[in-house]
């Protein structure tokens, strides 16, 4: 199937698609952008690269993936960006490349979908089979764990990390880590309510291994017990189960603190 560009389209000759990329009108990938099989460009859209970007991706017209950071101690050196595959990009997401000072490159993994203006800043690393809502937004330097979900508006801030399978709710403002299985909620600070227990069912965990995270969170938020020795008796009564044991790695490498 040969590929099939809109003649508005504006595709640089150091670009590389593969042979069944599909471009719409008046989209504009620049140099060194490379597009895997099966991904559709919408129009409009904006790519630029340096940017590495995998298979049957979809973007959405008037994405802007690949850009500048927004970074004032951006001075045009080579960063860049990598994105997996079996991503959806809807209307207005904007994803910077890396910065020199943060490790140089801004990467997705695969299944992701980013609802409209949602935004991954620079040097961010973002999981598989999360989702973000509309107008989620990533500050620099954010990691965002495995089936993760970014609420409608919600920000978190630069340098934290969001655990796997976290859920925050729209509105919501994160400046500290955000705990894993665990839906957070708030505005100045945001407070967390428990294990997300109908979403991990969907998700296929086992009721033993919910049980098991639900008295890890008990363990940590509810105990009253000094966090170093919370964690020890997580590990020690439910370490048997990966996810809970996740649950209290995740809090003993937190640097910014985890919100309760």
């Amino acid at each position: 199937m040969a590929i099939d560009i809109k003649e508005t389209a504006i595709i640089s000759p150091d670009a590389v698609l593969a042979p069944d990329v599909v471009v719409g009108p008046y989209a504009v990938i620049g140099a060194n952008v490379t597009i895997g099989a099966g991904t559709v460009i919408g129009p409009h859209a904006r790519i630029e690269g340096p940017a590495t970007i995998g298979a049957r991706n979809r973007f959405v017209g008037q994405c802007s993936i690949g850009t500048d950071p927004q970074d004032l101690k951006f001075k045009a050196e080579k960063t860049e960006l990598r994105i997996g595959d079996d991503n959806l990009f809807r209307e207005f997401v904007t994803i910077n490349r890396g910065t020199s000072g943060g490790g140089g490159i801004t990467t997705i993994g695969s299944n992701n979908f980013f609802m409209a203006y949602s935004h991954v800043a620079h040097d961010c690393h973002v999981g598989s089979g999360t989702v973000f809502a509309n107008s989620a937004t990533l500050a620099g330097h954010v990691d965002v764990g495995d089936f993760a979900t970014i609420g409608a508006f919600s920000a978190v801030h630069q340098f934290c990390h969001v655990g796997d399978h976290a859920f925050i709710g729209g509105g919501s403002i994160c400046t500290q880590d955000v705990l894993p299985f665990v839906k957070t909620v708030g505005n100045r600070p945001a407070k967390t309510y428990g294990i997300n227990t109908i979403g991990l069912e969907r998700k296929g965990l086992s009721k033993e291994t919910i049980e098991a995270l639900q008295r890890a969170y008990r363990i940590l938020v509810r105990s009253k017990l000094r966090a170093a020795d919370a964690l020890a008796r997580i590990e020690e009564e439910l370490g048997q189960f990966p996810e809970a044991k996740y649950f209290a790695e995740f809090v003993r490498a937190s640097k910014r603190g985890v919100i309760r």
